[in-house]
Order: C-alpha cells, then structure tokens, then sequence
C-alpha cells in the first residue's frame, strides 16, 4: 500500500513476530484460488451485482423487535421486498437499534421508498423514533463480488517495511472509530432514555389532567361552580 498502483493488504503483525517472509499460504486468498473466474465472467457478475445495489436501500434505526416479515408489510405499499438482510453488530448490545439491507424489485420502487421516508416519518414497531433510510453502497454487502481485475494478496510485514506504518496506522484509525462510534451510541442511548422520560412525565401529568375534569363532571363540582358563577352548561361534557 505505498502506492494506489499496488492492490494488496498489508498486515501489521510485528507483535505476534511471524517472519518476514511471505507464506506461500498467505501470498493468495483461498477464495481466489479455489474459485478462479474468467474476466468476463468476474465483469458479468460484478455488473449484475452493481445493479443489484441500486435496487436496494439501507434501514437504520429500525427496532429490534421487527423482523423481516415487519419490514416487507410495511413497505408494501411503497414496492415489493424480494430479498430482506439483517446487517450485524457484534460489538453492541442486542437491544440496540438494528439496520438492514432491502432489495426491492426494481430501482424505482427503491427511489420510492427513500423519497417518502424521506419526507415523512415513518414509525415501525413502535419505535420511538422514525426509521432512517438512504440508498444502499456496495460497501455494505458481505458477498459483494472483487472488482475485475483486481488481485488481493495477503502477506505478513516486517517493522522495517515502509509499509509497516501504513498498516498501522490504518490499524490505529480502525480502533479509533470503534471507539468514536461506541461513545457516540452511548450518548445517543442516554438523550433517548432522557427524551423517554420526559414523555411520560408528560403523559402522566396529562392523565392526571384529564381525571380531575372527569371526576370534577361526575362528582356534581361543575354544576355547583356553574351556578356560583353563574354559567349556564352546554352538556354534561364541559361548558
């Protein structure tokens, strides 16, 4: 990676000292060298699959509880789902917001249902917050087919290597945006739980609200104010 003209991944692997020397069971993916396509078959499929992703849209914020059947009821309306993936975390809790790849039958159904959650909130499940969406990138697929053309090659790097440091500090910008996103889901989690608060507050005092009228219209307390006052009642549901 001293170049953009080179296309293999380098390792930083000086702290579990592996020798400098490439394995020749390192020096291909077992991928490539069991499976080997043609270029025009690699072209075929990477095409195919270029417009596949534009067929799809990525869901954030999506309620754990929602499953892919959920997820293909509520978008019926908008398109048809052919092929609905969970996108895993492993690193945060199960109980947090989920996201999720949707393929939908064709690209206009697809630019469909980003224009209109887009501009509307759209609640799933209950969720206490409108699900996100934004057109799918190949980025986001786990089977997403190698470019054509391109060769990966795997090989360990000794600390002398110019190399070397690349590798590291792509290692080091790695852990640092575990680590941003961990904080920033943490904050995020703390101003949902205050904002869910909040809403009950509110709601608790709103029902308090409500059964003082309603016991004040029962109890015979607003025909007595209203003839104090002096105010005639419309109904027996106010004045």
């Amino acid at each position: 990676m001293r170049n953009c003209g080179r296309q293999e991944s380098v390792s930083a692997g000086n702290s579990l000292h592996f020798p400098a020397t490439p394995s020749p069971l390192l020096t291909v993916t077992p991928l490539l060298q069991a499976h080997p396509l043609s270029p025009i078959r690699a072209k075929m499929d990477y095409e195919a699959f270029k417009e596949r992703v534009k067929h799809t849209v990525y869901l954030d914020n999506l309620s754990p509880q929602v499953s892919k059947a959920v997820i293909r009821t509520a978008l019926d309306q908008f398109g048809s789902a052919i092929n609905i993936q969970f996108i895993p975390n492993y690193f945060e809790p199960k109980n947090t917001a989920r996201c999720a790849l949707v393929e939908l039958e064709n690209e206009s159904q697809a630019l469909s249902v980003i224009k209109m959650l887009t501009i509307y909130p759209f609640m799933m499940s209950g969720m206490p917050r409108p699900v996100r969406v934004q057109a799918a990138e190949e980025e986001m697929f786990d089977d997403r087919p190698a470019k054509p053309g391109r060769k990966i090659q795997l090989y360990w790097v000794d600390p002398s290597d110019p190399d070397f440091q690349v590798a590291q500090k792509l290692k080091d910008l790695t852990k640092k945006h575990s680590a941003e996103a961990s904080c920033l889901l943490k904050h995020q989690l703390a101003e949902e739980e205050k904002l869910s608060n909040q809403q009950a507050e509110t709601l608790k005092a709103a029902h308090h609200k409500f059964d003082i009228v309603d016991t004040i219209l029962n109890d015979g307390t607003s025909e007595r104010l209203a003839r104090h006052y002096n105010v005639t009642l419309t109904d027996n549901a106010g004045f």
